[in-house]
């Protein structure tokens, strides 16, 4: 796609980034067809090729408008189009260059400015925690759509304290602690079962996805070099890995090297930081051997499970598959469901906040797409997924290795929605 920069954007990196980008776009539109957005409105300015139409349009100067912004601000940068495209366009880098580039021109309504601002110091704050609990112990008197936003307490069990040779890293995340902790706890008994020791860094935060994808995105390159001056001693000191059970942390964190490329103090540490990241199914073919021996008949005693692929995982991170392979491998009965695995469950970080009428759409569109019989279980890998999907249904989600830690301890979890 040939394209003419404004004066302004000539000589800018944002301007040069988008350009080379867009040169790769050939208008086929296969994109089209795996686009949530599109699917439900069917409108050519809700898919990927009419959002790349409006952001060369506003490259090469033309004024944008809110329709433009909303345009933008629908499409769940789920990535689906980068796995569909047979150019490699770059979608994800483009939409948050042209996000940026429309939010300079184009301001916001005071009340959606103050949502956005709430959701991107909220979540990350240190406040999230007590008010999370606060809501957990209002939960029954609260409105059923707030319900949907604040998951039952749930109990964390115990942190594994054995030592051994191997050591990871592991970012417990920003919301993850306080909604689901029991995430990080099984994550670190899995990995003790299969001498794998997990390192908790105090000092890692937020990954900066929530700030830098609400358009703060000097605020989310702040907290990603907090994490990687957190995590760089422990680099220093021969940490194998860096461990996400959280599969929006983990593509993030895997493009730090990206965004900050251009930053002459972190660019080397931050391609390091990237380099070392893993979601948490990546090691599981390695760990087969010791958990296979841990587990016995303890994965027949589980309930049958329909995975949920997050985008995160399987167009961001292009994890496809490895979860529900692994798991069979371990004894389990899993599936994805038959039809529009790839499609996104309308969560998409704080997505479901801001568009909540689209998101409850692909929701329901996904839960009847994983129909989900009595005795199984829907499970995922990311938070965000699994907290929404879980509003829409009775059936239990849990992230995998919860179901995975409870074979190993030889109990059946007490799932309850």
């Amino acid at each position: 796609m040939q394209t003419q920069l404004a004066p302004e954007y000539q000589n800018t990196a944002d301007g040069q980034a988008a350009e080379a980008i867009l040169r790769k776009c050939v208008h086929c539109g296969f994109c089209t067809a795996t686009c949530p957005t599109y699917q439900l409105l069917g409108d050519e300015l809700d898919g990927p090729r009419g959002r790349i139409y409006l952001m060369k349009q506003v490259l090469e100067g033309q004024t944008p408008t809110r329709a433009t912004q909303m345009h933008l601000d629908r499409c769940l940068t789920c990535r689906n189009c980068e796995s569909t495209c047979p150019s490699g366009v770059d979608y994800g880098h483009l939409v948050d260059i042209g996000r940026k580039m429309v939010d300079a021109k184009v301001p916001r309504p005071l009340g959606e400015k103050a949502v956005r601002w709430a959701l991107k110091e909220g979540l990350p704050s240190p406040l999230f925690a007590p008010a999370m609990k606060l809501g957990q112990w209002v939960r029954p008197l609260l409105p059923q759509v707030l319900k949907n936003k604040v998951p039952a307490p749930q109990r964390a069990g115990a942190w594994p304290t054995q030592q051994h040779a191997r050591k990871v890293l592991m970012l417990e995340g920003c919301v993850q602690p306080a909604m689901a902790p029991n995430i990080n706890s099984a994550t670190a008994r899995v990995l003790d079962a299969a001498g794998v020791q997990v390192q908790r860094v105090a000092k890692a935060g937020c990954c900066g996805a929530v700030k830098f994808h609400l358009n703060d995105q000097d605020g989310g390159k702040a907290q990603m070099r907090a994490n990687i001056d957190a995590w760089w001693p422990h680099v220093e000191q021969g940490a194998d890995a860096l461990v996400m059970n959280a599969s929006g942390c983990g593509v993030t964190v895997k493009e730090y090297g990206h965004i900050l490329r251009d930053d002459p103090q972190y660019a080397d540490k931050a391609a390091r930081i990237s380099a070392l990241t893993r979601d948490l199914s990546e090691l599981l073919p390695e760990l087969l051997p010791a958990l296979k021996a841990r587990l016995g008949e303890g994965a027949r005693q589980q309930p049958a499970l329909v995975f949920h692929p997050p985008c995160t995982l399987q167009h961001g991170q292009k994890l496809k598959g490895g979860v529900e392979t692994h798991m069979a491998a371990l004894g389990f009965a899993v599936r994805i469901a038959a039809n529009e695995s790839h499609l996104c469950c309308g969560s998409a970080g704080t997505y479901s906040v801001l568009n909540p009428e689209i998101s409850t759409q692909l929701r329901d569109r996904k839960l009847g797409h994983l129909a989900p019989a009595a005795d199984e279980v829907i499970v995922s890998a990311n938070i965000g997924c699994i907290t929404h999907l879980q509003g829409g249904t009775p059936t239990p989600v849990r992230h995998w290795v919860e179901v995975l830690d409870a074979a190993l301890s030889a109990t059946v979890p007490a799932f309850a929605a």
